[in-house]
């Protein structure tokens, strides 16, 4: 069974990704920002991270930035509500996100990107 870390401050975006990963059969892991992620990712990485961008203590871009600097396989899809800024989404993907999102986006369609990505 594949493993998904989820990190976001949202803690209702947490619960809906949760439900549509556990019942799409994965086992899911979550935290509510990038600190707490990346601590939770050194003490066993996961098949693949979903990472919000704005979060307090330590953003998703610096989380990724530090993810993919010690992880160089690690499989990121990121998610944004920035306002419609795609930049953010850009930068991400800069930083070795392999699919970003904007925020409000659609369970199939990120579930489509998760098999997609846990398959190659």
């Amino acid at each position: 069974m594949a493993t998904i870390l989820i990190i976001d401050d949202e803690e209702s975006v947490r619960a809906l990704l949760r439900f549509a990963l556990e019942a799409a059969g994965y086992e899911v892991t979550e935290t509510a920002n990038g600190r707490q992620g990346l601590e939770r990712y050194r003490q066993g990485p996961t098949d693949l991270v979903i990472v919000d961008i704005l979060m307090p203590v330590m953003n998703g871009l610096d989380m990724l930035l530090d993810l993919t600097r010690e992880f160089l396989q690690a499989k990121v899809i990121a998610i944004s509500c920035a306002g419609g800024e795609q930049n953010v989404l850009d930068v991400a993907k800069l930083l070795r996100a392999r699919q970003a999102f904007q925020k409000p986006f659609s369970v199939p369609q990120l579930l489509r990107a998760v098999r997609y990505e846990l398959e190659h």
